[in-house]
């Protein structure tokens, strides 16, 4: 079940890119985050709201 408050609109993905490589990103719904494969990063979704600040992102292994 998804928790309303939580939610992200994956609708709003088709409008992001990376602000690092400007590429697309994709959406992992088990850690909740987008992920740029170009740039090996993965912004958080806090609340909703995606983190797309390079310091608050996870380098991908």
């Amino acid at each position: 079940m998804t928790d309303p408050e939580h939610a992200f609109d994956r609708h709003m993905l088709e409008a992001m890119i990376c602000p690092q490589t400007h590429t697309t990103l994709h959406y992992n719904a088990e850690k909740r985050e987008l992920v740029s494969k170009a740039a090996g990063l993965a912004f958080p979704i806090r609340n909703g709201i995606p983190v797309m600040l390079v310091d608050e992102a996870r380098q991908l292994d």
